[in-house]
Order: structure tokens, then C-alpha cells, then sequence
């Protein structure tokens, strides 16, 4: 990074540190670097306005635009594009040009137009007719919706945003008047019933995943509606609209050769949650291409997954049952020589694209062979002439062209391995960069949705579509979400499974999403974390304790807490009649009623966590030892201990105590948690085993340890379990397990059994559990 090229970014208004940051980018630097040398703004700083624009320009222009560059910075520079509407049209209508008509190139990127305010206030006055009833109905909660429409005005199109901001906030006053107490987001508190205790709700649903605004604002707001995306033949759009309805289709396409981690849940709930936002469809399509990686197992998984976060596939799918139609596709792609068969290594591939030096490229001996011996050779692959190695597919495309997509890539190759599906019935397999537009094409997906490794992609997507004349989807990149100071790669995930240093790919540990559900973790917890981080071209890197600390904000608000113990010991009440019982009322939330309540009994006899008591006392420890008088939790009156039992081995084995007069003694500093022992309400419940997890590695980023012997595995952390035996719980559990045998449809969602213990952490039932007769209820 050279403080030059630092210097040239701050030119067009970027902050030092972000200035910085871009310019170690590798992808973006070079493209703004030229931008701005395009554009004079290389001898004298930008306005702010026009800097904004040239930045927007070299981060969102495509390959396939990427020849006029020069062009669109001048045309900043020059004003003829003033806003980030007029730079996104800009870098569409140049796309695939050789040269630009200027006159059009005017016409269709808004240049000279000038919309002025008063032209807009009639045109919000317009559309707010045609959505008055629902302005009113929902009031200023229907801004997002209202201003995005507002925005998609035909006569809007080049209007400035602020203005038709000033516009919208102007009519909603004049329609609804002044926000009052009606505008007001509040937690709704439900009202705790009177009787029929045990059928109360103390957890949101964690199923019912709501549109949220993200899909009309921002990035996602911007997106063409079905049937605005130009074909090469116009009846191809046609066919699709009527096979669609003009819905909107989008597909979730994962490769079933692993399991979904935490970064796919951004992916999840954009596919589908777009679709949902526009009353469209989405599909779950394994994209089985790979038979050497495939198994059952991941199958089965991803479809759980999807149903766990809250959402319904329209249609399971498999690219595997498209083969004889994109074999077809195939020979014919060949027969418009378009395609051809070649012998070369990947190591002569990679040398014809440049090489390491990325010098020039060069057409390899097999390009121009014959059609007719291509297809002969394809045919030969097909049935098993060949071994693997020795003989790939490649699309004939542009080795002049800047983007690598473009440098013949793969389309099959040979693989002699049984396929999940298909068995042995083909020995040929497809790779993804001429499967995935295809099958996209087979679904009429409207919107392919992918992360922004793919950009370069988009043109290669484009051509094959358009050479083999079948209707072609809009392919739009996101950013992905990353998360930092963890460990996501399959092949390292299978390393700590193989070597023992964790259960299996759902260790509670772990990220993937299988884990994160085994964790207990509500699917609405991921779903709304995913939401707060919005959708932008940009990638989000976010640390592992941030998504930790979001989690449990989530279980705070939702999962009651309950008294349990660890290495219990008894304590006997003394100066209690052995018969006493006493029915306590408690909240599943301290100070919120709209969590409900549950009973608990209290007896001469109870249970403390050992930890809770030392024999030999210390001024820095509050809690309860010989002659010392602490509180019981949820009990009015505080105890004392009086006695010390041993049993043979000097371990303490019980306590004796006073039950105090509360009358006559001090607020204790300090309450501890307890269970009764009273076998006529069945308490306590006694857990056979409680596994404590804590961090899988000792550092926060594992992969610095790259240098060090054994890398990343030399800092697990080898106490990262712990377990704990003959636990007690207080009877509130039964009404958690209760509520569950109740509610769960398939009584295998074991992790929904989730619960706070009191100054310990959050926990759920594992599904490892063995629950008897609650299993049948």
C-alpha cells in the first residue's frame, strides 16, 4: 500500500482510514485508481458529491462494463451523471457494447433531465391515492414501503432522493398528523392468566419469521420486478412469465457435502425472504454435481435446517435430475462450436491463461479442432473412453477478455464414482459455472441471489445463457456474512471431529448451524441477528462474541429461569417440623409478569450448590459457612448454619441450619439458589448428566497459529468440556419438558427445552437425552 495511492483515494473525499482500507484492497484499488485518473481528479480534489459517484462507479461497475470506464468517470466529471441512480444505469446500458451511442446513452441514464421539486410533490400527491387506505391503516409504520414505492414513480426515476424523501415525510404529516401515541413501538406484554398456569407461554415463537424492511430498502429495494430483466429472444420471457405468473422465484442452491454453518443463514434469509416479502416462491435445490462429496447425512440436514430457521421450501430440488437435459444442452453448445474437447493438464491451463506471471494467453492445441470430432470425443466420455484426467469439456468463450470468467472454462469432466441419485448411470459431471445458470433457467428463477465472489460470475452466467437461447435470470451478489476468531472450513471442522477433539459436526462448540441449533439456540435469535446486519455489496466480518452476546440478549428476553445445583449438598432446617411445605409462587422472569409463573415447594429439607459453601470462612466470600447467615432465593426468611456433617472420608455431606425470623435480621448480602427435597411434588429433578461447554480454542482467532507446530489444533482448549453428574433442578423444569411434549409436532426438537439456571448460563435438553415417557405425550 503506498501513501501515494492513499493520498489519490482521499482526493475524492474518503477519510484517511477508509482510504487505507481501499487501497488494500486488490480487487477494488486498481478500478479506482483508474477511475479517478479518468475523471482529473487525479491534479485536484473532487466535490463531495462527485467523489461519492466515482467511488459508487469503480465498486459496483461489472466485467462486462469494466472496457468504459474511462467513459462514466468523465461523464461524472463532467455532470452528466449527478446521481448514484443515473451511475447504476450508466453501468447497464454500457454492458456488452463495443461502442456507445451517446443520444441513447442520454436518453436511457437520465442525463440533462432535471425533475424539479414541484414536478415531484404531484407525483408522491398521485401514488399516495393509490395507497391511502393502507397509509392510514398503518400509519407512519408505513414508511419503508411507502417511500420505496414513491421511488419506483416512472416520472421519479431521475428525481433527487431527498426530495422525494421531503416529499413523502410531507404528505404522511398532512395525511396522518403528527406522530402520536399510536406510532409508538412497544413490547406487547401478555396478560398472565389465572388459571391453567401450565399452558402459559414463556417463549416467543421462534418459528414465525416476519418480513422485514430490509427487503424494500437498501440494495434488496432495487431489484428489477419479474419480467424486467431484457432476454435475447423476447419470446423467451414470454414462456416465463407464463410459467411464473410473474411471481417472484428465487432459489436457495447449497452443495450437499457438508453442513450449513452461520454464514448461510444470511443467504437462507435472503432467498426466501425475499421471495416471501413479494408473495413469491423459493426453492431448496441441492446442487449434486459433486458425487465424491456427497452423502445422505448433508442431504437430510440442510432440509432440516431451512424448516428450523422457519421456512417452507416451495419444491425440494436437485440439479442431478436435470443430467440428460444439460447433457443435451451440451452437444448442442458443441454443434454451434461453441464448446470442444480438450486433453490439457490443469497445469497447461493455468500456463495458457498466463501463468503464474499472468502473461499473455494463448489458445491451447484442441480450441479449433473439429465440431464433428468434438462431438465424437464428448460421446467417447460419456461412455466411459476415458479416464479421469484425461479429457474435459470447455465453452469456447473470449481469451482477450479482462475477466478470467471468460478464459474457456470447464463445463464437464470425468468422475467414476456412484452418484448419490443417479447411482453409476453417468460417469460425466458438469461443474457449477455451467450447471448453475442452467438449472436457474430450468426453475425460471426470476432473482439469482449469490455472495459477491461470484461478480465476476454474472458475465459468464449471461453468455452461456445466451448462447444456448434459453431464458436468463438476473444473477445480483450480496455481501456475505463472515465470522471472525472461529473456525468455519469443512476440511479443518472434519480435522477436530476425526481427532477427537469434539463430538461431531453439531458439537455445541462449533458454528455450523447444526451445532449452533444442538446449542440451543432459538432459530428467531439467528433469523433477527441476520436481519440487524441489513444488505449491502459489502462483506460482514463479525467477531464470534459479538454473535455470542446477541444470542443470549435473545434467551434473556425468552427462556425462564430456574433454581438447579451442582455437587448438591443438604442442608436440614432445624427448627422446622419435618412435615412443613410451603408452595412458593415464582416468576419464570424476575420483574416481567408477562413470563409467567410457576410453583415451586419449599421444605425442612433443601439443596445447595457446593460451591455455595466453604467450612472455613473468608471475608471476600459471602456465601454460607459455619455461623453465617445468607438469604434462600424466592424465600422470605434468611437461614444460619449451625452444624458441619462428615461422613468418613472427612467430605462434607450435610448441613444443619436455622430458619431465621426475618424480623429480627438484616437484608443478607447475599441469596443462594436451592432445590427442596420433597418426593410428594417430585422434587428435586435429578439430572444424571449436565455438559458444560466453554471456548473451543484458548485465543481468539485460532488461525494465527498457522507458523506454530500443529497450527490452529495446538490452541484447542482441552477443558473445553466439562461434566457434571448427579445435578439438581427444581420442579420448574417438568413445566419446561411439559410445554414441549405438548407443542412439538415431531418430539425430536429436544433443544427447544431451553432454560436459564440461575448465575450458571443457559441450557437446553440435549438430544442425547433419554426422556421416557415424555417422548409419548
Amino acid at each position: 500500500m503506498s501513501e501515494q495511492l492513499v493520498a489519490l483515494f482521499q482526493n475524492i473525499g474518503l477519510a484517511e482510514q477508509k482510504a487505507k482500507e481501499t487501497a488494500k484492497n486488490k480487487n477494488l484499488a486498481p478500478t479506482l485508481e483508474k477511475a479517478i485518473h479518468s475523471a482529473g481528479y487525479d491534479s485536484k480534489p473532487a466535490e463531495k458529491s462527485a467523489g461519492a459517484l466515482v467511488y459508487a462507479l469503480a465498486s459496483t461497475i461489472t466485467p462486462t462494463a469494466l472496457p468504459h470506464l474511462d467513459y462514466l468517470a468523465r461523464a461524472i466529471r463532467d455532470s452528466r451523471l449527478t446521481t448514484s441512480d443515473q451511475v447504476s444505469a450508466a453501468i447497464k446500458f454500457v454492458q456488452d457494447k463495443k461502442e456507445i451511442d451517446e443520444a441513447k446513452f442520454n436518453e436511457e441514464c437520465g442525463v440533462g433531465v432535471v425533475v424539479t421539486k414541484e414536478e415531484v410533490n404531484s407525483a408522491v400527491d398521485a401514488y399516495t391515492e393509490t395507497v391511502k387506505d393502507r397509509l392510514v391503516k398503518d400509519r407512519y409504520k408505513f414508511f419503508g414501503l411507502f417511500f420505496a414505492g414513491a421511488k419506483n414513480i416512472p416520472a421519479l426515476k431521475w428525481a433527487n432522493g431527498g426530495d422525494i424523501k421531503e416529499a413523502v415525510d410531507a404528505k404522511m404529516l398532512a395525511v396522518l398528523g403528527p406522530k402520536d401515541e399510536r406510532d409508538v413501538v412497544v413490547k406487547k406484554k401478555k396478560e398472565p392468566k389465572v388459571e391453567a398456569k401450565e399452558e402459559k407461554k414463556v417463549e416467543t415463537s421462534a418459528t414465525e419469521v416476519k418480513v422485514a424492511d430490509m427487503f424494500f430498502e437498501g440494495e434488496l429495494s432495487k431489484l428489477h420486478v419479474p419480467g424486467g430483466n431484457p432476454q435475447i429472444k423476447p419470446e423467451l420471457m414470454a414462456e416465463h412469465l407464463k410459467a411464473t405468473g410473474g411471481k417472484y422465484v428465487t432459489r436457495f442452491p447449497p452443495e450437499p457435502n457438508g453442513f450449513l454453518h452461520i454464514g448461510h443463514a444470511k443467504a437462507i434469509n435472503i432467498n426466501f425472504g425475499l421471495a416471501k416479502a413479494h408473495n413469491g416462491i423459493c426453492n431448496l435445490r441441492y446442487d449434486d454435481t459433486n458425487p465424491e462429496a456427497e452423502e445422505e447425512r448433508y442431504f437430510t440436514s440442510i432440509l432440516e435446517i431451512v424448516k428450523w430457521l422457519g421456512f417452507t421450501p416451495s419444491e425440494v430440488t436437485y440439479s442431478s435430475t436435470h443430467f440428460q437435459r444439460l447433457y443435451e444442452l451440451a452437444v448442442e453448445l458443441i454443434k454451434k462450436d461453441k464448446a470442444y474437447i480438450c486433453h490439457c493438464t490443469g497445469e497447461q491451463i493455468q500456463m495458457h491463461r498466463g501463468g503464474p506471471e499472468r502473461g499473455p494467453r494463448t489458445a491451447c492445441e484442441h480450441r479449433d479442432r473439429p465440431i464433428s470430432e468434438s462431438l465424437e470425443l464428448f460421446e467417447k466420455m460419456k461412455n466411459g473412453g476415458f479416464e479421469e484426467g484425461e479429457a474435459i469439456l470447455r465453452m469456447k468463450m473470449d481469451l482477450e477478455n479482462g475477466n478470467p470468467q471468460f478464459w474457456d472454462l470447464v463445463a464437464y469432466r470425468v468422475l467414476k464414482t456412484p452418484h448419490h441419485r443417479t447411482g453409476s448411470e453417468w460417469i460425466i459431471y458438469h461443474t457449477y459455472d455451467y450447471t448453475h445458470c442452467l438449472v436457474d433457467s430450468f426453475e425460471n428463477i426470476t432473482h439469482s441471489l449469490c455472495t459477491v465472489e461470484f461478480m465476476q460470475s454474472r458475465a459468464s452466467y449471461y453468455w452461456l445463457c445466451d448462447a444456448l437461447e434459453v431464458y436468463k435470470p438476473v444473477q445480483w451478489e450480496y455481501g456475505r456474512l463472515n465470522v471472525a476468531n472461529t473456525i468455519l472450513s469443512k476440511r479443518k471442522i472434519a480435522e477436530l471431529v476425526n481427532k477427537g477433539h469434539v463430538f461431531d459436526w453439531d458439537d455445541p462448540r462449533l458454528y455450523t448451524l447444526p451445532a449452533i441449533r444442538r446449542r440451543g439456540v432459538p432459530p428467531q435469535a439467528i433469523n433477527n441477528f441476520v436481519h440487524t446486519l441489513g444488505v449491502t455489496k459489502s462483506d460482514t466480518v463479525i467477531e464470534v462474541s459479538k454473535l455470542d452476546a446477541f444470542i443470549r440478549d435473545y434467551l434473556n428476553e425468552t427462556a425462564p429461569r430456574l433454581m438447579g445445583v451442582f455437587n448438591p449438598i443438604k442442608v436440614t432446617l432445624e427448627n422446622l417440623p419435618e412435615s412443613h411445605e410451603e408452595m412458593l409462587t415464582v416468576q419464570n422472569k424476575p420483574r416481567d409478569p408477562s413470563m409467567g409463573e410457576h410453583t415451586i415447594p419449599f421444605t425442612r429439607q433443601v439443596w445447595i450448590d457446593g460451591s455455595d459453601f466453604r467450612e472455613q470462612d473468608d471475608k471476600d466470600f459471602f456465601r454460607l459457612a459455619p455461623g453465617k447467615t445468607v438469604g434462600l432465593l424466592n424465600v422470605p426468611c434468611p437461614i444460619t448454619c449451625t452444624k458441619v456433617i462428615k461422613d468418613e472420608s472427612g467430605k462434607v455431606v450435610e448441613l444443619i441450619a436455622r430458619y431465621e425470623d426475618a424480623a429480627g435480621f438484616k437484608k443478607p448480602k447475599t441469596y443462594i439458589q436451592w432445590v427442596a427435597e420433597s418426593p410428594k411434588h417430585n422434587s428435586p429433578v435429578r439430572l444424571d448428566e449436565v455438559r458444560l461447554f466453554d471456548r473451543l480454542f484458548h485465543h481468539a482467532n485460532p488461525q494465527d497459529k498457522k507458523e506454530v507446530p500443529g497450527g490452529y489444533l495446538s490452541d484447542v482448549n482441552a477443558d473445553s468440556l466439562s461434566v457434571e453428574k448427579g445435578a439438581l433442578v427444581e420442579i420448574g423444569l417438568w413445566d419446561v419438558m411439559d410445554r414441549w411434549a405438548k407443542s412439538s409436532e415431531t418430539k425430536t426438537d429436544y433443544e427447544a427445552m431451553r432454560f436459564q439456571l440461575t448465575r450458571v448460563g443457559y441450557f437446553c435438553v440435549d438430544k442425547e437425552a433419554d426422556l421416557g415417557d415424555f417422548q409419548k405425550k
